[in-house]
């Protein structure tokens, strides 16, 4: 296919949407009065929700073959819940609503994956992930900067929560116009099998995916991981990983616990420093554009350098950033002075991310054996969900005491997990054999799992 079908830009127009919501839920549930840790429960939940919604439409795709109805009923799933959000009143509704969102969002991932390889050769399966990847990352990014002039030009004439749901309101018109455009542009689905799971697995590791979401919105799940984990037998694969990878693990947990602390209680910190709905989705914006400048570079540092030193470093920066977005807020406020600042960090934190999505998927492919790295990739996405649950809540608790600890603690973690990183370095070593045969790109990982 050398053109982009017409139903992948209707679907660009629902991530215009989802990019929108993964910052507006959050400010939502702020004006209904949540506390740090209500902002942790809210994360979790969408983190939680995340590999069920994957695994349960990938299974319902794979027997059914029913793509075309299971994208449409995702989309008005989204819809209503987007439509629905601005007249709920309370902090327990709209932890429900953000629950269906990313649920819904999530199990379309593995979906649409069929839906874009379908009908086209194998060797044509990876650019048409990338053209997927791409449509989808640059519709997020603008749902972001969407939110940067809709609230920050409708909070000079209104109040927030009256900004924040007529953007609702706009969200759900957004993905109304992605459910009319794909029933009318997708085409009904043919009666023929669908693609082996594990070559759509293989063409989706090595398409590029820009790093865009994971830098702004840390608990999307990865599309393809629910073919692999399907199968995932951890007492079996425990059984079989070296220790090197055992370490790895540590380490991801580690550091995606530290992430997700951070990155849960932010709102909540951000609008404390007195700065408005619009200056916030800037500062996100910031950091998945940070990741977006950064991500090809990236790629050309991890096939020139060692992936663990490489990967160590990116998070000893986000480890020493990420505290720093508090003392620049302590010593700045909402200053001119201060936003510059915060702004300079968040591109940081993006650029970091970059570092760390590109290196992730080539440390675990060479620290496990041959036959079980499709298992290796799925239990890293099990292992950095599961961290971004725990996490997010850790970070709210903490919050509820003092930001400042928690953006610490956040920052040690990724710290000592950069330490466990650094240690794996020599175990990282590649020549050029290995370079060839071994290493996906990394990005597919990159929305796996927090960010």
């Amino acid at each position: 296919m050398s053109s982009t079908p017409r139903w992948l830009y209707f679907w660009g127009l629902g991530a215009v949407a989802l990019g929108g919501a993964s910052l507006l839920l959050p400010l939502y549930v702020i004006e209904l009065g949540a506390e740090p840790f209500t902002l942790g429960v809210l994360a979790a939940s969408a983190a939680a929700v995340g590999a069920p919604g994957a695994l349960s439409f990938g299974r319902i795709a794979d027997r059914t073959g029913r793509k075309r109805a299971l994208v449409l009923g995702g989309l008005a799933a989204i819809t209503a819940t987007f439509a629905a959000v601005p007249f709920a009143r309370s902090v327990p509704l709209v932890i429900g609503a953000n629950a269906v969102v990313w649920f819904s969002f999530a199990a379309l991932g593995p979906v649409l994956t069929l839906l874009v390889v379908r009908g086209a050769e194998e060797a044509a399966w990876q650019q048409r992930i990338a053209r997927l990847n791409a449509v989808q990352g640059w519709g997020w990014a603008g749902g972001l900067l969407l939110g940067v002039l809709w609230t920050g030009i409708g909070e000079q004439y209104v109040r927030s929560i009256v900004a924040q749901r007529a953007l609702f309101g706009v969200c759900a018109a957004c993905t109304a116009g992605a459910f009319l455009g794909t029933r009318l542009s997708l085409p009904v689905d043919p009666v023929v099998p669908s693609p082996s799971p594990e070559r759509v697995r293989r063409a989706v590791l090595r398409a590029r995916r820009l790093p865009l979401q994971g830098a702004s919105f840390p608990f999307t799940p990865g599309r393809v991981f629910g073919w692999s984990m399907r199968r995932l037998n951890p007492q079996a694969l425990l059984d079989r990983f070296s220790l090197e990878l055992v370490a790895y693990y540590g380490a991801v947990l580690l550091f995606f616990l530290g992430f997700t602390a951070f990155f849960a209680p932010l709102p909540l910190y951000l609008e404390g420093l007195g700065v408005g709905s619009g200056t916030i989705f800037w500062l996100y914006l910031a950091s998945s554009l940070g990741a977006a400048a950064y991500f090809l570079r990236a790629a050309t540092l991890s096939e020139r350098y060692n992936d663990g030193a490489l990967q160590s470093t990116g998070l000893l920066l986000r480890g020493l950033a990420i505290p720093s977005v508090a003392i620049v807020g302590t010593v700045a406020g909402a200053s001119i002075v201060g936003l510059v600042l915060e702004t300079a960090l968040f591109l940081l934190i993006g650029v970091t991310w970059a570092i760390i999505a590109i290196t992730a998927a080539t440390i675990v492919t060479r620290l496990a054996p041959a036959a079980i790295r499709g298992e290796a990739l799925g239990t890293y996405a099990a292992v950095s969900a599961g961290a971004g649950a725990v996490g997010s809540l850790l970070g709210g608790a903490l919050a509820e005491v003092n930001y400042g600890l928690a953006f610490s603690m956040a920052g040690v973690f990724v710290l000592l997990g950069a330490v466990l990183v650094y240690r794996l370095r020599h175990s990282l070593e590649s020549d050029a054999a290995a370079g060839s045969s071994d290493r996906p790109d990394p990005s597919s990982l990159d929305a796996s799992a927090p960010g």
